[in-house]
């Protein structure tokens, strides 16, 4: 799987398809649905205030993956992919995502985001949480022309986002198991919208109950492994090529798989995951003690046992699609669901 830039100038994840003809038709079909869904999106995004304008342009003029609007119009080639309300709800799942990094960002006192100053590190905290809430405003705008049902499952996604950061926030309780804490926050604050984007392709195009609860069941479990071989990316991968600098999200202290399996093994009395939770403890805000604390990460077991938890994630999402018959769409969708699990940025 590759990236490849648009005319538009974001950054998309290409359709990931076998190479028959079938398929080509719909690669073609889907990167011709993204474009109008960007032109949406940067519509969606204006405002007359001129300082509203600037700052809810900032993340998208910086690009993205655009995954979740990418897997709406991919599920909706499951049905009636001509239908208009898929691209109203494409718009709205990634204005909703983009909602929440504004916010993410505060929290996390994150410096960048896709490459770019953070929104707050521009304008401060205020703004940049007002922002948020101004895109949330927008995709709920355009989410009541698509139905009571469509709000509805908006609105639930909505609350276990929240739910996830407040966990995420809080922590586990005493007697919680940390990882499976996290898991949990991860279903929350990811796999809860990706899986709503699945669903709403599918809803939006026609598709039976069947389908639809298929791809809800997909999106999540893909949405999980996702986030988990973020994880993993955030130690191994090269800055140059992922465009991320290695261990920041331990510099920043957010909690990841390995970090917290690192930290597992050191409470089973694991004398090198004790020293590695030393150096995770100590300040890293130097690029030597960052730098030692990934390389002690990369050589534990607890790297390769994430990337394994994020394959098995990626392969119950492959599994949920069993009913679906053979299709170009079905193979993508398994081809999805397999390489976000490896991938490299």
């Amino acid at each position: 799987m590759s990236f490849v830039r648009t005319s538009s100038r974001a950054t998309v994840w290409e359709v990931p398809t076998i190479d028959i003809e079938a398929s080509q038709q719909l690669s073609t079909s889907i990167a011709a649905r993204l474009e109008v869904v960007e032109e949406r999106l940067r519509e969606a995004v204006s405002h007359a205030d001129e300082l509203a304008d600037s700052v809810s342009r900032h993340l998208v003029e910086a690009g993205g993956k655009r995954v979740r609007p990418m897997l709406t119009v991919l599920a909706a080639e499951l049905g009636d992919a001509d239908r208009p309300e898929v691209l109203d709800a494409a718009v709205v799942v990634e204005l909703t995502h983009l909602a929440t990094l504004y916010h993410d960002d505060v929290m996390d006192s994150a410096p960048t985001r896709r490459g770019a100053p953070a929104a707050h590190a521009v304008w401060g905290n205020n703004v940049a949480i007002l922002t948020g809430d101004l895109l949330f405003a927008r995709a709920s705008r355009i989410v009541a022309g698509l139905g009571p049902q469509a709000v509805r499952i908006q609105a639930a996604t909505f609350e276990r986002l929240c739910l996830g950061q407040l966990h995420e926030t809080v922590g586990p309780g005493g007697d919680e198991d940390a990882v499976r804490h996290y898991l949990q926050v991860l279903a929350d604050k990811t796999g809860s919208l990706i899986a709503t984007s699945a669903r709403f392709g599918a809803m939006f195009a026609g598709c039976g109950q069947e389908v639809i609860d298929i791809m809800l069941r997909y999106g999540e479990k893909v949405g999980v492994a996702f986030q988990l071989a973020d994880d993993v990316l955030d130690l191994m991968s090269d800055a140059e090529e992922s465009g991320k600098t290695p261990g920041t999200d331990l510099r920043e202290r957010v909690p990841t798989l390995p970090a917290l399996l690192v930290r597992q093994a050191a409470a089973r009395s694991d004398a090198r995951a004790a020293e590695l939770v030393k150096l995770l403890d100590a300040d890293l805000s130097s690029d030597g003690a960052l730098a030692e604390a990934v390389a002690g990460l990369r050589e534990h077991q607890a790297v390769t046992d994430a990337r394994l938890e994020a394959q098995r994630w990626s392969a119950e999402a492959v599994a949920s699609l069993g009913p679906l018959p053979h299709s170009p769409v079905k193979d993508a969708l398994i081809r999805f669901a397999e390489t976000v699990a490896d991938r490299t940025r």
